[in-house]
């Protein structure tokens, strides 16, 4: 039974049947070839016979290389390692049982095997879901040189991969993380006024020094006078907050507004993590979910990416007032908020400008929110014909909005930034590097 359910006979045996048929149908009118005929029907069935024979006298040995993981948005790199016991070369075609996800039904790799040569075969997947990703069996389809017979080896390779936020981004943008990249952006050193919360040292007090900080229990054991000095708070938090309410969904390049957002903010709480700062990230729509408190813990971005890569947005109405009542609540010290949300009117802005400035009269806060590419190269083009105009003013009256929208939060003192997703990273990247040498954080 084994043997059966790994036997299959090629087209090129019924190829050879067919021959031998129309040459029986042709012996009624010319006797002579009969003969001819039926010693070539012979020959066809002793050669898959000797076909089956051979197939099965030897094996094929298979593996697919997969990671633990993938990463979403990307072209990840699939291997499958193959090698033959055949003594002659033999052609094989893979068949991989790749994630129902992909929808890929016409996966095929053909390659010719060598004895004792093992072989890679790479190919490449590109998810546009977070989630459990499943492969199968791999399949390898066998054929001699004869080529009237295939046997099948099925190796069990079955094997369950997570597919997360983009960590190949990491590879790809790397120099952002280098210290040339932050000279270059303009980072330097700035002496902060006022006081820090980050305790130093006791020291004697010399003239100039703040008395407001004098620590009389040291004063008093001293018999001398004793002050608190503090330094720069180093360790500041910085707070990735994303949107996954309805207006995330909109998709771009296979990928959603949530996906690019995410993968942002994993490469960003990286660079935050290596300027010192404390990296911490929560979602909401119309409750707070995914939580990370802001932290320097060595596997605080394994947490954050742990948190992050199973989310999907729940096409509800985002509540910024629950976000502000959470921020209120449990950010106590002033922090760095990055808000990853998309406001397509300024009706939709002024729904929640509200809860922005109240958030922003405690934190430091820079709204990210999203341009349509599309919108914009559709205001660069010549109209043909009514459709076209109409398109083309809309068009342009979104791209006002937008502008709006920026020009609305400026006024109100809160930073903005409108980016396009796929450049999204590094103006994230850029623009908390700006406020971070600027000084006002």
């Amino acid at each position: 039974m084994r043997f059966l359910k790994q036997l299959f006979l090629d087209i090129n045996f019924f190829y050879a049947l067919g021959t031998v048929f129309m040459g029986y149908i042709l012996s009624f009118f010319f006797p002579a070839i009969y003969t001819a005929i039926h010693v070539l029907l012979c020959c066809v069935i002793l050669a898959l016979i000797i076909d089956i024979i051979y197939l099965f006298k030897f094996k094929i040995e298979g593996e697919r290389i997969l990671g633990n993981k993938l990463s979403n948005g990307d072209d990840n790199t699939i291997k499958i390692r193959l090698s033959s016991t055949y003594p002659k070369p033999i052609h094989c075609e893979i068949i991989d049982e790749i994630p129902e996800q992909f929808q890929i039904r016409d996966f095929n790799i053909s390659l010719t095997l060598n004895n004792n040569d093992p072989k890679e075969k790479a190919y490449i997947l590109r998810p546009l879901q977070r989630g459990e990703y499943k492969f199968g069996n791999l399949n390898v389809f066998s054929k001699s040189k004869i080529g009237f017979a295939r046997r099948r080896f099925r190796f069990n390779a079955e094997a369950t991969t997570l597919v997360y936020p983009s960590f190949l981004q990491l590879k790809k943008h790397a120099y952002l993380l280098s210290d040339s990249y932050i000279k270059h952006s303009g980072g330097k050193q700035l002496r902060r006024l006022g006081h820090s919360l980050e305790f130093e040292q006791i020291k004697e007090y010399v003239q100039g020094d703040d008395i407001r900080n004098l620590n009389w229990k040291a004063t008093a054991k001293r018999n001398t006078l004793m002050i608190n000095q503090f330094q720069d708070e180093r360790a500041q938090q910085v707070y990735a907050i994303i949107d996954k309410g309805r207006v995330m969904q909109m998709p771009f390049k296979g990928l959603s507004l949530l996906d690019y957002a995410i993968n942002s903010s994993l490469f960003l709480l990286n660079v935050v993590s290596r300027r010192e700062d404390k990296a911490g990230v929560l979602t909401f729509s119309n409750t707070i979910d995914n939580r990370v408190v802001a932290d320097r813990r060595g596997h605080q971005l394994q947490l954050i990416q742990e948190s992050l890569y199973k989310i999907e947005t729940d096409f509800k109405e985002s509540n910024f007032g629950v976000l502000y009542a959470d921020v209120n609540k449990n950010i106590r010290h002033r922090s760095l908020l990055l808000i990853y949300t998309n406001f397509e009117t300024k009706d939709a802005l002024d729904r929640q400008l509200k809860y922005l400035k109240a958030m922003a009269k405690s934190h430091l806060v820079l709204v990210i929110f999203f341009s349509n590419s599309e919108v914009e190269e559709l205001t660069k083009t010549t109209p043909k014909s009514t459709k076209d105009t109409v398109e083309k003013v809309i068009a342009e009256y979104t791209m006002f909005e937008k502008k709006q929208i920026l020009k609305e939060l400026s006024k109100h003192g809160i930073r903005s930034l409108i980016s396009s997703p796929e450049n999204l990273t590094i103006d994230v990247i850029n623009a908390y590097l700006q406020i971070k040498n600027s000084g006002v954080f």
